[in-house]
């Protein structure tokens, strides 16, 4: 096992800023996407750059042959991401937001619309960690903006820590859709 390897198995042992064993939470659509691109990188994208390689490898001086380097390299970044992947797969818990029974308090997998004190309404989903994207208003689960709405309801003011300082927010709606 490699100083990578080792590496890679202590980056993902638990979310940020959690303790170890914590689960890696996601929605249905979450895990699905991550199944989907494992099956894309081991079952279409790797046999083609194997093919590559061995093309290139067989040409002769290896030392010199960029089409070998690269697609080695390249073997080396697929294999990194799907023991990634596998690993992330292994110890998630999929929560499906459909399910969530008290849908009067915000919980994981929750769309939430807040009031910020300049008057300006933000919409999120509180997803898991490898889902999260602000451009489409989806954050992560264990993000500060979610950490201050979790188990919040409507009409309830709750601190969010910025670097900027704190800044106290309401709770306009909470809803929850399939995930």
């Amino acid at each position: 096992m490699t100083k990578t390897d080792l590496d890679d198995d202590d980056d993902d042992s638990a979310p940020p800023g959690m303790s170890p064993g914590t689960p890696f939470y996601m929605t249905p659509s979450g895990h699905a996407a991550l199944q989907e691109e494992l099956r894309q990188l081991w079952q279409v994208e790797r046999p083609k750059v194997v093919e590559i390689v061995s093309w290139a490898a067989g040409l002769g001086d290896r030392s010199e042959n960029a089409d070998y380097q690269y697609g080695k390299r390249r073997l080396r970044e697929i294999d990194r991401r799907v023991r990634y992947i596998r690993k992330r797969l292994d110890n998630c818990a999929v929560v499906d937001p459909a399910a969530q029974t008290r849908r009067d308090q915000v919980f994981f997998g929750a769309t939430v619309t807040y009031v910020r004190a300049d008057d300006s309404e933000v919409t999120v989903t509180i997803v898991g960690v490898d889902e999260a994207d602000m451009e489409r208003g989806r954050v992560s689960w264990v993000s500060p903006v979610a950490r201050a709405l979790l188990r919040g309801r409507v009409g309830d003011l709750v601190r969010l820590r910025l670097p900027t300082g704190p800044e106290e927010i309401e709770i306009l709606t909470i809803s929850y859709g399939g995930g």
